[in-house]
């Protein structure tokens, strides 16, 4: 089964688990799953429990549904996300211009 059918298949379900992976936040949030980790490190998302940095990290059905309905942290969100890229490409451009 491939990623789109599994995203798929998940949006369609009546019953959603009380809790989700980072794959699922990132489908039901509307986001991509690798910018879930940007999401968490920013403290706009909070992991359930005290998990290990390179466990698996699941996140609260309660929760997601409010994030998902806030226009305001859905923009704090993306601003997140762009920040993010916005400061990796100016340390790959000044790492470029020194060699």
């Amino acid at each position: 089964m491939n990623v789109t059918a599994q995203q798929t298949e998940f949006l369609s379900w009546k019953v959603v688990p009380a809790r989700l992976d980072a794959t699922q936040t990132a489908w039901f949030l509307g986001f991509e799953p690798h910018e879930i980790p940007m999401l968490v490190a920013a403290g706009l998302l909070k992991p359930l429990g005290h998990p290990a940095r390179n466990s698996t990290k699941f996140f609260a059905m309660e929760t997601l549904e409010q994030f998902r309905r806030d226009e305001k942290w859905l923009a704090r969100a993306s601003d997140a996300i762009a920040s993010y890229w916005r400061e990796r490409n100016a340390r790959k451009q000044k790492a470029g211009r020194r060699a």
